[in-house]
């Protein structure tokens, strides 16, 4: 008989492990709380617009093709998606526009007839860089279980490389080694936000968002970003992953120091040889083993900022000229980054997002409207923002941003997440960002996703290894599945 195995929530990290167990020839059931695949890549259905609530960003396709395999299904027969060019297309405060194209080439003609012969001959030298420090963390830090911080020791010569290439240097630094035009300067290091941290102190190493963001290429897939959950949940069915959609666990129950089960609120008996949270893990912790003293990582790490997205169905399209992903950098840099990270307030000069998803992909909106995501990063609740006053002024703040870039705003439906919306979906300090990427808070020095005060559990997820982002959750479940079958096959 093969093992039986829970994995809790039915979000990337739980899809991506359920695709890799089933695949492996466990007996796998996935209990989600909600009614439908998804968890934090979610979905908004209202008055015939369609809302993606979670990321809005697919890069990194191959490591999808690659999940799916895992549970022999194609991607193809699943997903229909479409590269997205330009990927971005980002607007600064003078009024001047860079599109971020599709290819190194193209990428490389835009910043000629932007910046000049000269910054595009450092963009092939930056492009080089990228690709040699995401080739060696991707290889031998990222897709990788760690035991201990000394396990990368074991790798020597891969990390002196990386010293070497000023991957443990600040990113902001970095980049402004290689260009003059501090708006390339800033396209290429905003994507340290993803990290919870400003340009000016995130990692180096970090430069691998920028790689999946601005070279590897960026997509839109058919239906919006929730059919890729949708994709994730079919293959796993199609490998004989049961899924229980509706119900929430209330206990995860032992016998003989091993996991043996997990109870459901409804008095339910799970039978398990391995269970797998995906959970925050302070959320994971204080539901499940509130009897254990969680890692430090848990108790007292330091969490990324949060953002306010603004869901908007609106009559009318997008002006000409405006693309899939749109960047408004504001005036202001370090000092934006001062307020939010280090001061916990407002940035007083934000840089904004908006998505157009239905620029792409018409089903997304009625005939003549328009489906809209507006992102402004704002703290997390450690600010003591109280956001059920801050709310209204925000949404005005942000309409009137959406009317002055000439988007339309004849609103006819709308939903605003919050830090408090983030908290009550649970995600811990009401970022649904996570640990930052701090030094003392990545690779074998982030939480661990195993728990072995409790044999058998295992955690998956943005805030375990390897981090935040949609690749790193799909590696996540990779890793926490490679953990399962040392588990149950060998190492008990």
């Amino acid at each position: 008989m093969p093992h039986p195995v829970v994995v809790v929530g039915a979000g990337l990290a739980g899809l991506a492990t359920a695709c890799r167990l089933a695949g492996a020839g466990y007996e796998v059931t996935v209990v989600e709380r909600g009614h439908q695949p998804g968890g934090r890549t979610g979905r908004i259905e209202r008055d015939g617009f369609s809302f993606d609530t979670g990321a809005t960003v697919m890069t990194m396709v191959d490591l999808l093709e690659d999940t799916v395999a895992a549970a022999g299904s194609r991607l193809d027969d699943l997903l229909t998606l479409q590269r997205l060019d330009p990927a971005y297309l980002a607007q600064f405060a003078d009024g001047s526009r860079i599109r971020v194209r599709n290819g190194a080439e193209a990428m490389r003609a835009e910043v000629a007839a932007v910046s000049g012969a000269r910054e595009a001959e450092r963009f092939d030298d930056f492009v080089e860089w990228l690709r040699e420090l995401y080739e060696i963390e991707m290889a031998h830090f990222i897709d990788r279980n760690f035991d201990s911080p000394l396990d990368l020791l074991s790798r020597p010569v891969p990390a002196a490389r990386l010293l070497a290439l000023g991957g443990f240097g600040r990113l902001g630094p970095a980049v402004r080694r290689f260009f003059d035009d501090d708006r390339l300067r800033r396209l290429f290091s905003f994507q340290a936000m993803y990290a919870g941290l400003p340009p000016s102190s995130a990692l180096a190493l970090y430069a691998v968002i920028t790689y999946m963001d601005s070279i590897a290429g960026v997509y839109a897939p058919a239906g919006g970003m929730h059919a890729v959950p949708t994709a994730l949940a079919e293959a796993a069915a199609r490998a004989g992953v049961t899924f229980r959609y509706g119900l929430e666990v209330d206990q995860i129950q032992g016998r003989g120091g091993k996991v043996a089960a997990v109870r459901l609120v409804d008095g339910e008996v799970l039978r398990a040889d391995a269970v797998v949270l995906t959970p925050d893990l302070p959320v994971a912790y204080r539901a499940f083993f509130p009897e254990l003293t969680p890692p430090r990582g848990v108790r007292r790490g330091v969490y990324s900022p949060s953002a306010v997205v603004w869901h908007v169905g609106v009559r009318g399209e997008a002006p000409a000229g405006r693309a899939h992903h749109n960047i408004h950098f504001g005036s202001q840099w370090d000092e934006a980054f001062d307020a939010l990270i280090k001061r916990h307030e407002l940035m007083p000069d934000p840089s904004r997002l908006v998505t157009v998803p239905s620029a792409t992909d018409p089903s997304l909106a009625p005939e003549g409207c328009s489906t809209l995501y507006v992102l402004e990063p704002v703290p997390n609740n450690r600010s003591g923002i109280d956001w059920d006053e801050e709310a209204g002024p925000m949404r005005e703040r942000l309409l009137g941003f959406l009317d002055a870039e000439g988007y339309p705003t004849d609103v006819v439906c709308e939903e605003l997440y919050t830090p408090r919306t983030w908290e009550h979906l649970g995600m811990e300090q009401g970022t649904p960002f996570a640990l930052a990427h701090t030094f003392a808070q990545t690779g074998p020095f982030r939480p661990p996703n195993v728990e072995r005060r409790r044999p058998g559990v295992f955690f998956a997820g943005s805030g375990t290894v390897p981090g935040v982002g949609v690749p790193m959750v799909l590696v996540s479940g990779k890793l926490a599945a490679e953990r399962v079958a040392d588990w149950l096959d060998g190492d008990r």
